[in-house]
């Protein structure tokens, strides 16, 4: 997580008016925590712009012209693979949300959030977290596949850190192995059960479940 500098935020919408409130009003009422470094009304150009600015979260509309918000999320992460991206969208259907996660964004919020209630989701995502609004959680766990019968001990040991939250430093201790050695195991892990991130990895474990064993 930055220090005490400001969090650098791309914004990714085509709503100028939308864009322009959350200019001024996310460095008011975050004290100066997040400070609006970018803007783009245009998807195709997203990952450009946050190549060159560099920021630490990445707020990108799914309802945006074509090639649309969930193919920016999926060359943002292409291109700059260590932000952060979080999808918004005012609409209620859950299914652009569930395919941005899977396009690799971390979290999602809606656009009828109040600026002030935006700051503690976006620090739990800087903070390796999944943010999602219960409804789509709900969403997620009635899509999630059953678990493969499959697994070993040792998977669904690690399954079951994932969805209890766990870092990637905790998990290396509970299991007494390196950092390096969790990822590749969670990178097999998640090809195993043909899901795209932890989070619908947690959704599996919990649809499965694994939280309770």
């Amino acid at each position: 997580m930055p220090g005490p500098t400001a969090i650098r935020l791309v914004v990714v919408d085509d709503h100028p008016l939308f864009v322009r409130g959350l200019e001024l009003l996310l460095p008011r009422m975050t004290d100066g925590r997040l400070e609006v470094v970018g803007t783009t009304g245009d998807a195709s150009g997203a990952a450009g712009l946050v190549s060159r600015c560099q920021p630490d979260l990445v707020l990108v509309d799914l309802h945006m012209p074509p090639p649309g918000g969930i193919r920016a999320v999926a060359a943002i992460r292409r291109t700059v693979p260590r932000v952060r991206v979080v999808a918004m969208s005012g609409a209620d259907d859950p299914g652009p949300a569930l395919e941005a996660l899977r396009a690799g964004a971390e979290g999602f919020l809606p656009k009828s959030s109040e600026p002030e209630e935006q700051l503690p989701p976006l620090l739990a995502v800087l903070e390796g977290w999944a943010v999602l609004p219960a409804p789509l959680l709900r969403a997620l766990l009635g899509s999630a596949r059953p678990a493969p019968n499959g697994l070993d001990q040792g998977e669904r040991r690690l399954l079951q850190l994932i969805a209890a939250g766990r870092s990637t430093v905790e998990m290396a201790e509970e299991l007494h192995v390196s950092e390096r050695t969790v990822k590749r195991m969670t990178a097999a892990l998640l090809r195993r059960l043909r899901v795209s991130n932890r989070t619908e990895a947690a959704a599996l474990a919990g649809h499965a479940g694994l939280l309770a064993q």
